[in-house]
């Protein structure tokens, strides 16, 4: 017997045609006796038949499966996004496909690959490289197939986004830091293939500027998105002995591993060095000190991202969107003003 069991399967057991079996097991009671549909459906059910979703789909034209496609599991963000998609995309009667890149843009290729020949009926992306996917990108958007980039974006590419507004978020930030007290911040940053890196390496020295405080690019470590990375960097960095009262990271993982490392050297939090970052989750309310962060709307993001792909399958001319959401500055413990900092009247 067959590793999947098929039509032609029962129609061997039962000694009746294929045909016969197939209109009894989609359902055409017009044409097959009541009492042999019910014959063929307990036959299918005790033999462990499945339908061949593939096979509908391609008749259907719609596989009634979706794709997400996320860059890493680590932080409770992704999860949640997917979580709360999951739901909505379960009441509009799909399925949802998951695949994660673990920050590689070779297995992102593979992944988007994975799911055309799925036949998804639309895709929402997280990309984990904006630089080296574009081509496949492209392509996807060019066959019809919808497709929603949300958090980590691309900027050449037709498709519609949701994403952070990660520059102004960062500079409201920095702004925040400077107006009490901070003067030599350093700054962890993301990867120059993510376009969130750039966005808020450009709102840290905005704010910097506004301030008149002169950028210093020793300052600006190399860059990092796991805790052992930030770790480094920042172990790097203060074996340099340069001078510095704050840390703010591109993400909370590697602020964590940062913010580690500074507490091993003997450091104190807050009261030597002040910490936050972005892309807070909650991860930053279960270390000590809590981490001030910049939250984003995750579930809101989810929200829209899943509002326009329904609205693309729907609608296959719908021109592109671009949505900006504003993410909430989380006050917490690590960067609390104390009787040892210097704050600016």
């Amino acid at each position: 017997m067959s590793k999947y069991i098929t039509i032609k399967d029962i129609a061997n057991e039962l000694g009746i045609s294929k045909s016969t079996v197939s209109r009894a097991l989609s359902g055409d009671s017009s044409n097959v006796k009541a009492e042999t549909m019910q014959l063929i459906t307990e036959t299918a059910r005790r033999m462990g038949y499945h339908r061949n979703e593939m096979a509908v789909s391609l008749r259907k034209q719609s596989s009634h499966n979706i794709g997400i496609i996320i860059p890493e599991i680590v932080t409770t963000f992704y999860m949640t996004f997917i979580s709360h998609a999951q739901a909505l995309l379960r009441k509009q009667g799909y399925n949802v496909l998951i695949a994660t890149s673990d920050e590689n843009y070779v297995q992102e290729r593979e992944n988007m690959e994975m799911m055309e020949h799925c036949m998804v009926d639309g895709l929402l992306i997280s990309v984990c490289n904006k630089e080296h996917n574009a081509d496949i990108f492209r392509r996807i958007v060019s066959r019809g197939i919808p497709v929603v980039l949300f958090d980590r974006t691309v900027e050449d590419v037709d498709a519609s986004q949701v994403r952070h507004d990660d520059y102004i978020m960062s500079f409201f930030m920095v702004e925040q830091l400077i107006r009490s007290g901070s003067r030599n911040i350093v700054h962890i940053p993301g990867p120059s293939h993510i376009r969130n890196g750039y966005e808020r390496l450009r709102g840290y020295r905005d704010a910097l500027e506004k301030f008149h405080i002169s950028f210093n690019p020793d300052l600006v470590l190399a860059s990092a998105l796991s805790a052992e990375e930030g770790c480094q960097v920042m172990s790097d960095f203060m074996d340099k002995g340069i001078k510095f009262d704050t840390v703010f990271g591109f993400t909370e993982t590697s602020l964590i591993g940062a913010k580690n490392l500074i507490q091993k050297r003997g450091l104190r939090i807050p009261e030597d060095v002040r910490v936050c970052c972005m892309s807070g989750t909650a991860l930053c309310t279960l270390v000590h000190p809590t981490i001030t962060a910049v939250e984003q709307p995750v579930e809101q993001m989810a929200e829209e991202a899943c509002r326009l792909l329904m609205e693309h399958i729907a609608d296959s001319g719908k021109k592109a969107e671009d949505v900006v959401l504003r993410g909430d500055i989380k006050e917490r413990e690590s960067t609390a003003v104390t009787k040892d900092s210097a704050t600016i009247k």
